[in-house]
């Protein structure tokens, strides 16, 4: 005889033992949802079930039901997905009676809210008599009547998942791509959507079922005419009184549907993607990376026919192409537009046709090159719009190639190698100088000629992203009058401004890849697919992860996801460029080779850029001036040389590594310092002048006893910190005497000084060695 052992899963170490008084009756409510469960299953005839499902009335009430919960569907997404928007994103007076609105239909008792709808809509209603007198419509105890009732008691649960999934949206995301270009409705279709399609999904899934469940208010409303309004669940009802055991066997179909519902709805219908963190789910639904493509497609790129919708467009495709849904399927899909592609063809990733034997348009190749409109190949080049390649070189445009050389629309861009092609978009024609007055949180004035680069420098809570945020027009904080050139962009909205940003965290729309991220901009602004792609491929690889097109955000490290924000924003040809710490997140060595990269672009570009920057490196190496903020006013606007020998700020000379002592100039020459002590200087400024006093620490000595000499600023203190700066270490001293001050000496120096945390010093600082910034 077998024995049988119940083994129990071990408690997880760590994880406290589940209370008794919570465990029991949350034991008793499950088998309390169940037994009704079991019940149906326990009554059900499985014999005759087939036969229940399969009479004619009961068809006939499946077809009505599935027609009149899909109708009410479409109602729900054509009126809740609009509102779901407008109580997420906009505050407007009596938006928490909407909301209340909105939920009341799923607390109404059904039969109350089948009344309202009589008298709202009935023909003795409010509303019913126009409707029949002008239209010719009458909801009563017909099936637009029973699609009015379910879509009352159903839209709720759509415009609740997809309220919490846009509420779950960091704004930011669609702030970055109005930066870009792109229009607001082409945001909400190409941003938005994509990046909340779990909660949208979850919502319709539970919109539909609610819809095929709906009984109260049908029957009130609609009545129960077999054919017209007898749905699946009003025919439940009938049966009950003639089958119970038929009705019994509709029950379970219900109870199946709802079941596999709400299995598939397993992990979505929290929504997780609405953060921007999932928003996978709609890239592998199809949507791709050419999600963007809105200009061409429709809105078919949105709801996952991106790929075959855009690429096969005005298309005759066969061979292999077709069955992958022309290009859309290999994840690209713009060169095969106006295209055939002959039977063996393949399409690349890239929006040209490539490898052997595949061609685009009218061209023809020899080798392994890539053609797209009249382009003749030979070798393995790349031409576009009638360019002519021979050997290893690339043209766009009209341009003749000879040599090892790059042509772009029959200008003289020379980059060696089609495979480091690199183009910087059209040679800016037009100068933009900037002209700001801002206002609000930010007061101040910003004036630049064409090309300057801006560091802007502070504090945190300075304002210095409300300043940029204010030249956007993105924020109520501040507002500001902007000129770019010669026009007024004051009241243009973002996306017609020309100004381009990237902020702090890079905002990469997580449902594109990072050759569609960076070709959003261009594809927004009307550039051809094909031609967007290669433009924003070119700036990748000038960035360096080129070799990193096609991975999603949630792929990149933050490093590489920060070098691709930053070619998203450079390959837009913006007026005006913004950047937030841009390379915040990269590693000194990358940091260092993207910080070259971009200042070859700023030494070209036509416009201001505006440098929110925390690191003294950038501001001096990238900035043609550097604007110090604080509390939302200018500090300083200097060039960076100027700044760097006279902050005039503590926090500035703290950022270059300086020791900075507010005070205020005594009557014998010594400035009184706010903290504690007193400084002496070589070069005083007037009694009574606030000013700072700005000390390098290598030219602050370190002593073992109290030195002797010519110094005339002398402190005892305690060593409280020991850090390495490159080559040598700096020291945090601490005193009663005066404020925190940092040393820099050198290894060697330290051993002999037995520099280590605690130990007793004296410093000393030389009069002449203070430099002095009257504030």
């Amino acid at each position: 005889m077998s024995r049988l052992r119940l083994r129990l899963r071990p408690r997880a170490p760590g994880r406290p033992r589940t209370p008794v008084i919570l465990g029991l009756p949350a034991l008793l409510a499950i088998a309390f949802l169940l037994m009704p469960l079991i019940g149906i299953l326990a009554r059900t005839e499985w014999g005759e079930l087939a036969g229940h499902l399969s009479a004619p009335g009961v068809t006939e009430a499946l077809k009505l039901s599935m027609l009149v919960s899909f109708w009410a569907l479409g109602l729900s997404l054509l009126l809740g997905v609009p509102l779901a928007w407008l109580l997420a994103r906009v505050d407007f007076p009596g938006k928490t009676f909407v909301r209340s609105l909105v939920l009341l239909p799923m607390v109404l008792p059904p039969t109350v809210g089948g009344v309202a709808l009589l008298l709202g809509f009935g023909r003795r209603g409010l509303l019913g008599p126009w409707l029949e007198s002008t239209f010719g419509i009458v909801l009563p105890f017909h099936t637009s009547g029973a699609v009015v009732a379910a879509t009352f008691v159903s839209m709720p649960f759509l415009v609740i998942s997809l309220e919490g999934a846009l509420g779950g949206l960091r704004p930011g995301f669609e702030e970055t791509a109005a930066s870009l270009g792109a229009s607001p409705v082409r945001v909400f279709l190409t941003v938005t959507m994509p990046m909340v399609a779990p909660g949208l999904v979850a919502g319709a899934a539970l919109t539909w079922a609610r819809a095929l469940g709906e009984f109260g208010a049908t029957i009130t409303f609609a009545g129960n005419l077999p054919g017209t309004t007898q749905t699946l669940p009003l025919q439940v009802y009938l049966l009950l009184q003639d089958s119970p055991e038929a009705a019994t066997s509709l029950s379970l179909l219900l109870l199946a549907i709802a079941m596999a519902v709400l299995v598939g709805l397993r992990g979505r219908w929290s929504a997780t993607g609405a953060s921007g963190e999932a928003g996978g789910f709609v890239g592998d639904a199809g949507a791709a990376d050419d999600v963007g493509d809105v200009g061409d497609v429709g809105v078919a790129d949105v709801v996952g026919a991106a790929g075959v919708a855009g690429a096969a467009a005005d298309a005759g495709v066969t061979g292999a192409a077709a069955d992958a849904g022309a290009a859309g399927a290999a994840g690209a899909g713009g060169a095969a537009g106006d295209a055939g592609v002959p039977e063996g063809g393949s399409v690349a990733e890239t929006g040209s046709v490539a490898e052997v034997g595949a061609v685009a348009a009218d061209g023809v190749v020899a080798g392994g090159g890539a053609v797209a409109a009249g382009g003749v190949v030979a070798g393995d080049g790349a031409v576009t719009a009638g360019g002519v390649v021979a050997g290893d070189r690339a043209v766009a445009g009209d341009g003749v190639v000879a040599g090892d050389g790059a042509v772009v629309g029959g200008g003289a861009a020379v980059v060696p190698g089609v495979g480091e092609l690199l183009l910087k978009g059209p040679v800016p024609q037009e100068k933009w100088a900037l002209h700001a007055d801002v206002t609000g949180h930010n007061q101040l004035t910003l004036d630049a000629p064409p090309g300057t680069t801006i560091a802007v420098v502070g504090p945190n809570g300075a304002g210095k992203t409300t300043l940029l945020r204010a030249l956007l027009g993105l924020t109520p904080r501040a507002h500001a009058r902007l000129r770019l050139g010669d026009q007024d962009v004051t009241a243009l909205p973002p996306h017609r401004r020309g100004v381009a940003w990237v902020p702090q965290d890079g905002a990469l729309f997580p449902h594109l890849s990072a050759l569609g991220n960076t070709a959003y901009g261009l594809r927004a602004q009307g550039v051809h697919r094909a031609r967007a792609r290669r433009e924003a491929r070119a700036w990748l690889d000038r960035l360096g992860v080129g070799h990193l097109a096609h991975r999603k955000p949630g792929q990149l490290s933050g490093g590489q996801a920060q070098r691709v924000a930053l070619a998203r924003a450079l390959a837009a040809r913006p007026r005006m460029l913004l950047l937030d710490e841009p390379l915040a997140a990269l590693d000194q060595t990358t940091r260092a080779q993207v910080r070259h990269t971009l200042r070859r672009h700023l030494d070209g570009f036509g416009g201001v850029c505006l440098l929110v920057t925390h690191d003294p490196v950038e501001a001096v190496s990238l900035a043609d001036r550097v604007l110090v903020l604080d509390e939302g006013r200018t500090l300083q606007d200097a060039p960076p040389a100027e700044v760097t020998r006279h902050p005039r700020s503590p926090w500035v000379a703290r950022m270059l590594g300086r020791n900075a002592w507010p005070g205020t100039a005594g009557a014998d020459g010594a400035l009184v310092l706010a903290g504690r002590g007193r400084l002496v200087v070589a070069d005083p400024p007037a009694p009574g002048t606030r000013a700072l006093a700005v000390i390098a620490p290598e030219a602050v000595s370190v002593h073992r006893e109290r030195p002797k000499g010519s110094p005339r600023n002398v402190w005892r203190g305690t060593v409280r910190e020991v850090t390495t700066a490159g080559s040598r270490l700096r020291v945090l001293i601490v005193s009663a005497e005066a404020p925190d001050l940092i040393a820099e000496i050198t290894p060697q120096a330290a051993v002999e000084l037995g520099i280590v945390d605690g130990a007793e010093v004296w410093t000393s600082v030389k009069a002449t060695e203070v430099s002095v910034v009257a504030l």
